[in-house]
């Protein structure tokens, strides 16, 4: 049996993250599926939380940030802002996973004791689950500041779809361990 590199695993897991997104946009209203939205163990496997939605982020996230940005301030109609989200991501937004990176980010409200507790930790173990395809990895995790690309990027995303987001939302990063990672069926 051919030992399955991190480069590869990280390829395959953006590529299943991509196809899982596109079909959230295109068949379900943009909702978060079972794939988006890993349980999240502390290292000794008890759940934090059974379900924690993750925003994938681009490369480049900036030129995304302003389009998203520009996307919830050019209405004050929040379903115009959703209607554009749903065209861009049903669109050419997710056909190519390599100009995604591989830090995973979610949001929290202000004061969370769940994103406390996993800066804690500093270390999780993510599992995402759809379509009888399971990814299990551990992940570094740290507090994004405000004014970090990534959590601009976040925010701006989020509030295509909630504009009422405060803008004290804690976001944090979760960097795969890629040597860590399993996958069952296996890559």
């Amino acid at each position: 049996m051919q030992a399955v590199s991190d480069d590869d695993l990280k390829r395959q897991f953006l590529g299943w993250q991509c196809r899982l997104r596109q079909i959230a946009m295109r068949q379900h209203g943009g909702r978060p599926s079972a794939g988006m939205s890993p349980k999240v163990l502390d290292n000794d496997g008890t759940v934090i939380m059974p379900a924690m939605t993750v925003v994938l982020i681009p490369k480049k996230p900036k030129k995304h940030t302003k389009f998203f940005e520009f996307q919830v301030q050019k209405s004050p109609d929040p379903k115009q802002s959703y209607e554009a989200a749903l065209k861009t991501f049903q669109g050419e937004y997710f056909q190519k996973p390599d100009s995604f990176c591989d830090v995973l980010a979610a949001q929290f409200g202000a004061g969370s004791n769940v994103a406390q507790k996993l800066l804690d930790m500093r270390q999780c173990i993510l599992e995402f689950s759809q379509f009888s395809q399971t990814w299990k990895m551990r992940c570094d995790v740290h507090l994004l500041t405000k004014d970090d690309p990534i959590r601009q990027h976040v925010l701006a995303h989020n509030r295509l779809f909630n504009r009422h987001i405060a803008s004290d939302a804690v976001v944090l990063a979760m960097t795969p361990l890629w040597h860590s990672a399993n996958t069952d069926p296996a890559a």
